[in-house]
C-alpha cells in the first residue's frame, strides 16, 4: 500500500496558494484492507475512505470506463493493480494530475502539469476529457479562479469543449451541479470568465437558454457583452457571491418573465435569489431614481423593504451601480439620502402620541415624504 498527496494540493502548493483541503490516492489497496486500517467508508458507490483521525479523503486508485450516457455512465476498477498514472490519468486538466510523495517530497508528473503551471495553460490530460461533461464546467471554473495569474485555455482543449458544448451529454448535468461550480466561480477573482468560457464555446445558451446571446463571433457581439461587463464591475466594487449572481443573471431573469422559476431552474441559494427577485422588480425604478420626487422614492423604497432589511437593500444598490454606471453617484445617493432621513421618522412614536390604525400608516407615510423632500432639498 502506498499513498499520494493529489490534485488541488499539489496545484496549489507549486503556485504558492493556501491548501484548503487535502485529497489523497492509495495504491495497491482493497477497500477491506482501508477499512481494517480504521478508514470509514465516506461512498457507497466508489472506494473513497475517510482518514479515522483527520477525516481526510483517501481513494483507492482507479480507471473509469465510458460504458453509457451523461457523466455517471462509467464504469470504475478500483482493484490493487490499478497504478497511480492509470489514476492520474483518467483526471480533467493536467495541473490537476501530478501528484506528491508525502515522504520524499517528490512530485510525479506524467502529463506535464509542472510545465503547464509555468506556461499558464489550462490543458487536458487526454482525449477522453470530452467523455464527462462536468469537466466542462471545471475548465471553466479554474478559468474564473486562476484567470489573475494569466491562465488561458490550450487551444486544443477549448476544442473539445466546443465539441461537449454540442454533445448531447452537456444536457445530463443536473442543475445542482452547475449551480455548485457556478458559485465557486462566482467565489473567485475573475467569475466573469467562468461565464465568457461557457459562452464562447457554445455551452452557455443551452445550459441557461435565457441567456438569449447570439452564436460567439455574431455582428452584436459586444452589446452582449454587457453582462459578464457588469460582473466585472461588481467584483471591482467588492460585491458578494449574490451580488455577482444577481448582475449576470438580470437580464436573463427579466426576458424569462418568471423570476422565481428561473431561481429555481438555476438552484441558487436564497439569498441569491431573493435579491434578483427584488433587482428585477425594481430595477426600472432604480433607473430613474436621480429623477424620482419624494413620494416616488418612499414608493421604491417600501417596495425594496429597505426599512426591514436595510443590508438587502445595500446589496440592492451594489447590484444596480455595477449594471448600471449611471446609477451611481446621483441615484444611489439619492435613494441613501431619502432612507436615512425616512428612517428617522418611527411609527411607535405615532402610536406614542395617539394615532391609532390607519391614521398612523397614513402619518408615517406623509412624515417620511415631507423628510425625504426636506433633505433632498439640501442634498
Amino acid at each position: 500500500m502506498k499513498v499520494y498527496l493529489v490534485g488541488g494540493a499539489v496545484r496549489d502548493r507549486l503556485l504558492g496558494l493556501p491548501v484548503k483541503e487535502r485529497d489523497w490516492v492509495v495504491v495497491g489497496a482493497t477497500p477491506e484492507e482501508m477499512v481494517a486500517a480504521g478508514y470509514r467508508r465516506a461512498d457507497a458507490a466508489f472506494p473513497v475512505f475517510l482518514h479515522p483521525e483527520t477525516g481526510e479523503e483517501y481513494a483507492l486508485a482507479r480507471t473509469e470506463t465510458k460504458v453509457g450516457p451523461g457523466y455517471k455512465g462509467f464504469e470504475v476498477d478500483a482493484g490493487p493493480h490499478v497504478t497511480l498514472e492509470q489514476d492520474l490519468r483518467r483526471r480533467d486538466l493536467t495541473i490537476n494530475a501530478m501528484a506528491e510523495d508525502p515522504v520524499t517530497g517528490e512530485i510525479i508528473d506524467p502529463f506535464g502539469g509542472c510545465d503547464d503551471l509555468d506556461d499558464g495553460l489550462l490543458r487536458h490530460v487526454t482525449p477522453a476529457f470530452v467523455e464527462d461533461p462536468v469537466r466542462l464546467l471545471r475548465a471553466a471554473r479554474f478559468a474564473a479562479q486562476l484567470g489573475r495569474w494569466g491562465f488561458r485555455m490550450a487551444h486544443g482543449t477549448f476544442g473539445l469543449l466546443k465539441r461537449m458544448a454540442a454533445a448531447d451529454d452537456l444536457l445530463s448535468l443536473r442543475p445542482e451541479r452547475i449551480w455548485r461550480e457556478m458559485r465557486k466561480s462566482l467565489q473567485a477573482d475573475q467569475p466573469w470568465r467562468f461565464f465568457d468560457t461557457l459562452y464562447r464555446c457554445g455551452a452557455l445558451p443551452r445550459l441557461i437558454p435565457e441567456f438569449d446571446l447570439p452564436a460567439p463571433g455574431g455582428h452584436r457581439g459586444r452589446q452582449l457583452e454587457t453582462p459578464f461587463q457588469a460582473l466585472q464591475r461588481a467584483v471591482e466594487a467588492g460585491g458578494a457571491v449574490p451580488v455577482r449572481f444577481a448582475v449576470v443573471m438580470y437580464e436573463a431573469a427579466r426576458q424569462s418573465g418568471d423570476v422565481e422559476g428561473f431561481c429555481h431552474r438555476q438552484r441558487a441559494g436564497r439569498e441569491c435569489c431573493e435579491l434578483l427577485a427584488l433587482l428585477v422588480a425594481t430595477g426600472e425604478g432604480l433607473r430613474k431614481a436621480q429623477t424620482l420626487d419624494a413620494e416616488a422614492l418612499l414608493d421604491l423604497l417600501e417596495r425594496s423593504r429597505a426599512f426591514q432589511q436595510p443590508e438587502r437593500f445595500r446589496s440592492l444598490l451594489d447590484a444596480a451601480s455595477a449594471l448600471w454606471p449611471g446609477f451611481a453617484p446621483t441615484g444611489r445617493s439619492r435613494l441613501e439620502h431619502a432612507l436615512a432621513a425616512a428612517s428617522g421618522i418611527d411609527g411607535r412614536a405615532l402610536v406614542a402620541e395617539g394615532l391609532r390604525g390607519s391614521e398612523v400608516g397614513d402619518a408615517l407615510r406623509r412624515r417620511r415624504t415631507t423628510a425625504i423632500r426636506d433633505v433632498l432639498g439640501h442634498a
